[in-house]
C-alpha cells in the first residue's frame, strides 16, 4: 500500500467522496417519492438522520473496526484506530490521505444504513430505527466490509470479488431488510390496497441523483485515477442503460406498456447489479449484467407476495436480488484484462470464481439476516420497534414529526378490512418496484 500521496488520485477521491454522500439525499426523494402522502418525511428522515447516526458511529469505532489492522483470522478489525487514534493530515493510505479514505467508505455505510429502511417504511418507530442504526453498522456493516475490503479480509484472502458493494452494500442492506420486515410485520391492508407511490416525479429525480452519486461510488472504488476507474465508470452507465431497457421490455409484454416506475427501478436494478462487478466485466460484460438485472429484478419485486414478507419498498426484489446477480455473474464473466488475474467461466476460468462467489453470497446474506434479525427482535422488545395502529392508520408523518408533506394536510388512510373501505381521494402506496399486481 503505497505511502507516497497521490494527487491525482485525491483529487478524483475528494470528488467522489462528495458524489456518493449525494446518494443518501437522493435515496431520501426516491423513497419519499414512492410511500403515501402522509409517509413522505418519515422517509426522508429515516434515510437523512442516517447520515448523522452512522458518521459518529464511524469515526468512534466503525472505521477501525472495518479498516484497522486485522485482529486475526480476518474477520474484524483492532481498535487501534478508535477515535481516529493515530491518524492525521499526513498520514497516507493507498496514495490518499487516510483521513479521505476513512471519509469515502463512511459514505458507503451511510447509504448501506438508509438503504435497509425502505423494508419498513409506514411503520416504523423513528425512535427505534435511530438505536438500530449505529448498532447495525458495528454488527453487520463494520465486519462485511473488513471481510471483503479490509486488510487481510478473510473473504479477500479467500478470493472472492466485490469491486465496489454487491456484497458489502447491496447483500447485506438486501438481507437485513429482509429480517426487519419480518421482525416488523406487514403494513395494515398488506396485499389487499392498491400501495403505489404518491409522486413519481420524485422517484425519478431521485433515481437520477442515485445514478449520478453511482459514478463516484463506482469509479472512486478503484482508489485511482487509471483505465480500470474509466471501464467502472463506463459499465455503470451501461449497466443502468441497459437495466432500464430490460425492465422496460418486461412491462410491454407483461403489462401491455412501458411505465416511469418501471424506468427508474430497472435503472436502480442495473446500477445494482453492477456495482461487484464493474471492475471486473468487460464493457460486454457490463451489458450482460445490466440486462439480467432489468429483465430479473422486474420479477423479484413480486416474491413478497407470494412469500408473505411486507418489503414495503422493495429492497430485497432488487437490492439483495440485484446484488446477488451482480456478485455470481462475476464468476462467469470475469475477465483477466479486468482484474489482472481471476477469470470467469465464459473467460476460461472454470468454475472456481464461480464458486467463491456464491460462498461470499451465503456467507454475508446468512451474517446480515441472522444479527438484524436478533437485533430487530431485541429492540422490538426493549422498546417496541413498530408505531401503533392507530398512528399507522392516522399517518406516520404527523404522529411522529407533528408535520405534514402538502399543504391540504393528508393525515393518514383507511385500509379496507379496518374502517370499511379507503377514505375516498386518499392516495394508496405502491412497493418500490413492484405493488402492481396481487
Amino acid at each position: 500500500m503505497s505511502s507516497t500521496l497521490d494527487p491525482a488520485t485525491t483529487a478524483w477521491l475528494l470528488a467522489s467522496t462528495a458524489l456518493v454522500l449525494l446518494m443518501t439525499p437522493g435515496l431520501a426523494i426516491f423513497y419519499g417519492g414512492m410511500v403515501r402522502s402522509s409517509g413522505v418525511l418519515n422517509m426522508l428522515m429515516m434515510s437523512f438522520i442516517s447520515i448523522p447516526l452512522v458518521t459518529v458511529t464511524w469515526l468512534l469505532f466503525g472505521y477501525t473496526l472495518a479498516f484497522g489492522p486485522d485482529a486475526g483470522g480476518g474477520v474484524i478489525g483492532t481498535l487501534a484506530h478508535t477515535a481516529m487514534s493515530g491518524i492525521g493530515p499526513t498520514t497516507v493510505r493507498g496514495g490518499v490521505p487516510e483521513l479521505l479514505y476513512a471519509t469515502f467508505e463512511l459514505t458507503f455505510a451511510i447509504l448501506t444504513a438508509a438503504l435497509v429502511s425502505g423494508a419498513i417504511a409506514d411503520r416504523a418507530k423513528f425512535s427505534a430505527w435511530m438505536v438500530f442504526v449505529p448498532l447495525w453498522t458495528l454488527l453487520v456493516f463494520a465486519p462485511v466490509a473488513h471481510w471483503v475490503w479490509g486488510p487481510h479480509g478473510w473473504l479477500s484472502s479467500f478470493g472472492a470479488l466485490d469491486f465496489a458493494g454487491g456484497l458489502v452494500v447491496e447483500i447485506a442492506s438486501g438481507a437485513s431488510a429482509l429480517a426487519l420486515a419480518l421482525v416488523l410485520g406487514p403494513r395494515i391492508g398488506f396485499k389487499v390496497d392498491a400501495m403505489r407511490p404518491h409522486n413519481l416525479p420524485f422517484v425519478v429525480l431521485g433515481a437520477g441523483l442515485l445514478w449520478f452519486g453511482w459514478f463516484g461510488f463506482n469509479a472512486g472504488s478503484a482508489l485511482r485515477v487509471d483505465g480500470i476507474a474509466a471501464a467502472a465508470f463506463l459499465n455503470t452507465l451501461v449497466a443502468g442503460c441497459l437495466g432500464m431497457l430490460g425492465w422496460l421490455v418486461v412491462e410491454r409484454i407483461r403489462d401491455g406498456r412501458p411505465t416511469t416506475f418501471g424506468a427508474a427501478s430497472g435503472a436502480v436494478a442495473g446500477l445494482v447489479a453492477i456495482t461487484p462487478s464493474c471492475g471486473s466485466v468487460t464493457t460486454l460484460g457490463g451489458v450482460i449484467v445490466g440486462l439480467v438485472a432489468g429483465v430479473v429484478c422486474s420479477f423479484a419485486v413480486g416474491w413478497k407476495f407470494r412469500a408473505g414478507y411486507d418489503d414495503s419498498l422493495d429492497v430485497v426484489g432488487v437490492h439483495f436480488a440485484g446484488g446477488i446477480i451482480g456478485t455470481l455473474l462475476i464468476g462467469l464473466l470475469a475477465s483477466r484484462v479486468m482484474t489482472g488475474g481471476p477469470r470467469g467461466l465464459f473467460y476460461g476460468g472454470g468454475l472456481s470464481q464461480l464458486g467463491k462467489q456464491a460462498v461470499g453470497v451465503v456467507v454475508v446474506a446468512a451474517w446480515a439476516f441472522v444479527v438484524s434479525y436478533v437485533l430487530g427482535k431485541i429492540i422490538d422488545r426493549v422498546m417496541g420497534f413498530r408505531i401503533s395502529k392507530e398512528d399507522e392508520v392516522g399517518g406516520i408523518d404527523f404522529a411522529l414529526h407533528a408535520e405534514t408533506a402538502y399543504a391540504e394536510g393528508v393525515h393518514g388512510h383507511a385500509p379496507r378490512g379496518l374502517f370499511g373501505h379507503g377514505q375516498a381521494g386518499q392516495t394508496g402506496q405502491h412497493g418500490l418496484f413492484g405493488d402492481r399486481d396481487h
